[in-house]
C-alpha cells in the first residue's frame, strides 16, 4: 500500500515532480563540476606554478657569507664550500621523490671574454648550468633535469647550449654590449684556464643571467677549478599551500604529528627530506613563490568550494519551493490519510520517499551532466579534462538527499499538521 500510493503520487501530477527533480539534477550537476575541478585544481595549478621557476635553493650549509653586488657574487672562486654534483640523483629517493620535477645546479665564474675579431676584453660572468642532463639515481633509473624542468618560461632566441658541446648561450643585455649573436666565437679566460665557446642563443630572463653568459657546468667547473662541484641548486617540487601545522618546529611534534607532517608535500616537510638526503645543505623556501603560489591556490579552492555550495543552496530553495506547493494542493489527500488513521510519521514517510526518489533520480542526472561539465571547464582552463572519480558519484547521491529533504523540511512539517476535520469539509 506504501509503495502504491507513493507510485501512484508521480503518475497522477507529474509536473511538479519533473521540476523538483531538475532543480536537484541542475544542483547536482554544478557540484560535480566543481567538486570535480576542485579536487584537481591543486595538482594542476602547482605544476601550472612549476614552469615560472623553482620554489626551493640548496646552498651549502658552511658557505661564507656572500658578497654579491648588482646580482654579481664577487668572492674569489676558492672561497667558500662547495657541493658535489654526484650526489644529486638522491633527490630521487626522498618519500616525496615524485613531486620533485626538475632541479638544476649552479656554479659563477667571474671570466675575461673577447669575441673572434676583436682585441677587446670585457670582464663578465659565466653561469654553468645543466640544460637537458641525464642524472643516475641510487636505484639505477636515469632522471633528466636542468633548467629546461626547473625555468622553461626563459626565452631563448636560437637554441639552448647542449651539455656535451662547447657551446652557450648570452644574455640579452650582454649580448647587446657585447655584440653577439647565434653563431658568434668568443674565448673564455679565467685562472689560466682558457675555452672557446659557440653562441647558440640569446637568452632573456629578466633576472641576472641577462647579464652573463650560460654555459654547460662542466666547463664552468674547469674554469673554476672545481670539478664535479657547485655551489647553489635550484629545486623545481609540487608542494600544497602552507598552513599554520607546516610552520610548526618539526622538533616539537609527537610522533603521530610528525608522521602527517613528514607524509604531506608541504614545502617545509620537502625541505627537511631533501636536507636528510643532502648532508651539509641549507634549503631555503623562495618565499616570493611558495607565498604566492599558496595564496592563489586557497583562493581558487574557496572559490570552488562557495560555488559549490552556492549551488546546493539554490537547488534546496527550488526544491523547497515546489514541496510547498505540492503540499498546498495534495491539502485534501492529507486530510484524507489522516481521517483514515493515518499518522504524522506516516504522512511525513509519504512525502520523504517521494522527495528520495526524487534525489536519487536527479543525483545521477546531476552527475552525468556534471562529468561534461567538469570535462569542458577542465579542457578549457588546463588543456586536459579532469581525472573521472567515481567515488563522487555516491557523495552527490547523498547530497543530492540531504539537499531535498532540507529544502522540504518545512513543507513536510506543515503537512504533517494538518488538521483533517476543516481540510475535509472544505475550508
Amino acid at each position: 500500500m506504501f509503495l502504491r500510493i507513493v507510485s501512484d503520487s508521480f503518475t497522477r501530477k507529474p509536473r511538479r515532480k519533473v521540476l523538483t527533480a531538475a532543480a536537484l539534477a541542475l544542483g547536482m550537476a554544478v557540484a560535480t563540476a566543481t567538486l570535480e575541478v576542485a579536487l584537481d585544481v591543486g595538482d594542476r595549478l602547482a605544476r601550472e606554478f612549476r614552469s615560472l621557476g623553482a620554489n626551493l635553493l640548496v646552498t651549502p650549509a658552511s658557505d661564507t657569507l656572500p658578497l654579491e653586488i648588482g646580482g654579481v657574487d664577487y668572492r674569489p672562486v676558492d672561497a667558500g664550500a662547495y657541493l658535489p654534483v654526484s650526489d644529486l640523483g638522491k633527490l630521487k629517493t626522498i618519500f616525496w621523490r615524485n613531486n620533485v620535477v626538475g632541479f638544476a645546479p649552479f656554479l659563477d665564474v667571474p671570466v675575461s671574454i673577447s669575441s673572434s675579431g676583436s682585441q677587446e676584453i670585457s670582464h663578465e660572468e659565466m653561469i654553468g648550468t645543466w640544460y637537458s642532463h641525464s642524472v643516475t639515481v641510487p636505484d639505477g633509473s636515469a632522471f633528466t633535469t636542468g633548467i629546461s624542468a626547473t625555468d622553461p618560461w626563459w626565452h631563448v632566441d636560437g637554441r639552448w647550449f647542449s651539455d656535451a658541446a662547447e657551446e652557450g648561450v648570452a644574455g640579452a643585455a650582454l649580448a647587446q654590449r657585447l655584440n653577439l649573436r647565434a653563431g658568434s666565437q668568443i674565448k673564455i679566460d679565467a685562472d689560466g684556464h682558457s675555452r672557446t665557446l659557440t653562441i647558440t642563443g640569446i637568452v632573456s630572463t629578466g633576472g641576472r643571467e641577462d647579464n652573463s653568459i650560460l654555459a654547460p657546468l662542466e666547463i664552468a667547473q674547469e674554469l673554476a677549478g672545481r670539478p664535479g662541484e657547485y655551489r647553489r641548486l635550484l629545486v623545481s617540487a609540487l608542494t600544497k599551500p602552507a598552513d599554520s601545522f607546516s610552520e610548526r618546529d618539526p622538533s616539537t611534534m609527537t610522533p603521530v604529528e610528525y608522521d602527517r607532517w613528514y607524509c604531506s608535500p608541504y614545502i617545509s616537510s620537502i625541505s627537511h627530506q631533501i636536507q636528510q638526503q643532502l648532508p651539509g645543505v641549507e634549503v631555503r623556501a623562495i618565499r616570493q613563490v611558495a607565498e604566492g603560489e599558496g595564496r592563489i591556490l586557497t583562493r581558487v579552492s574557496g572559490l570552488m568550494w562557495i560555488v559549490t555550495i552556492a549551488a546546493l543552496f539554490a537547488a534546496a530553495l527550488a526544491v523547497g519551493a515546489t514541496s510547498a506547493t505540492t503540499v498546498l494542493e495534495r491539502r485534501s489527500e492529507i486530510g484524507l490519510m489522516k481521517a483514515l488513521g493515518a499518522s504524522r510519521r506516516a504522512v511525513s514517510a509519504f512525502f520523504v520517499a517521494e522527495q528520495l526518489f526524487l534525489a536519487l533520480v536527479g543525483g545521477v542526472l546531476g552527475y552525468a551532466l556534471g562529468i561534461v561539465l567538469a570535462r569542458e571547464l577542465g579542457i578549457g582552463i588546463f588543456g586536459t579534462a579532469p581525472e573521472l572519480r567515481w567515488i563522487l558519484l555516491p557523495i552527490v547521491l547523498v547530497l543530492a538527499a540531504v539537499v531535498a529533504l532540507l529544502g522540504s523540511l518545512l513543507p513536510l512539517g506543515r503537512a504533517s499538521r494538518v488538521d483533517p476535520a476543516p481540510v475535509l469539509r472544505g475550508e
